[in-house]
């Protein structure tokens, strides 16, 4: 079922577990405004406790993906408010904790990407866990082109791409194509438009076949390792997988493999 939570993000959860968050402000090209933030960050707040949400799809209608944070709000700002300095910082601040959330979610959050994405809508692509887009869509951190570098887009985008290829998006500020995108791991693929959706689909269904116990000790692992040298990262995921065998769901995993049969899991 469909729902607004306001004028600008609807939410959908199928009956296979899987949450549609769609960004809905097209006629602004669906900027990170504060509002949009705010809900972004309620709705995966609370499915990163619902049993019933097994994955996250962020998606969005018209032909702007996500803008980055919304430029006539800061002017807004800039030019009324008497304490600008604590509202920008406040702003990007939330926006910071966006992207955390995104990563500390224990569920599985994918972009689905159908057009445009530039600053901050470019770093909501790279703090999902996984990004299919179209052929069409494309992706900038330009904040360089108009006196405001990507400084907090970086953090995501340096996290995801090498070096070189960050600093030439952070840089030049231009604009790269999905098949760039692909190459440099920006995204892990990208499809025809009209069959964005179904892909993205049938890649989130996958996912929710998969156990909700062991998917959440995967992915917290995944990023915490990341941050580890290689001793300290083999040493932790040693732990980590000595404490995933003692699940539920691991012994019923590897028995309905020796046994032929699906599982059927408890997500224990």
């Amino acid at each position: 079922m469909t729902q607004k939570t306001n004028e600008i993000l609807t939410k959908d959860l199928n009956e296979k577990g899987i949450l549609r968050l769609t960004l809905d402000d097209p006629g602004t090209k669906n900027p990170l405004s504060e509002l949009m933030m705010d809900n972004l960050i309620s709705e995966i707040d609370t499915a990163s406790t619902d049993k019933e949400v097994k994955v996250i799809v962020i998606g969005s209608t018209g032909d702007v993906f996500c803008s980055g944070h919304d430029l006539k709000e800061l002017k807004e700002a800039n030019d009324t408010n008497k304490d600008k300095e604590l509202f920008f910082l406040n702003l990007f601040q939330k926006c910071s904790k966006l992207m955390q959330l995104i990563v500390n979610c224990p569920k599985p959050i994918i972009a689905e990407v159908g057009g445009i994405a530039t600053a901050a809508g470019c770093q909501l692509v790279a703090s999902c866990d996984l990004a299919i887009s179209s052929e069409c869509a494309k992706f900038a951190t330009p904040g360089v082109n108009i006196g405001l570098f990507c400084s907090t887009p970086m953090v995501s985008l340096s996290r995801n791409v090498s070096k070189k290829n960050s600093m030439n998006m952070l840089l030049t500020g231009d604009m790269i194509d999905a098949k760039e995108a692909k190459r440099i791991s920006l995204i892990n693929d990208f499809v025809l438009l009209e069959n964005l959706t179904d892909s993205v689909m049938n890649l989130a269904e996958k996912i929710s076949r998969k156990s909700p116990a062991i998917i959440k000790i995967g992915k917290k692992a995944f990023y915490k390792q990341l941050e580890l040298s290689l001793e300290d990262a083999y040493k932790y995921t040693s732990e980590v997988m000595t404490q995933n065998m003692l699940k539920e769901d691991a012994i019923e995993g590897i028995n309905s493999f020796l046994e032929k049969r699906d599982p059927s899991w408890k997500d224990k």
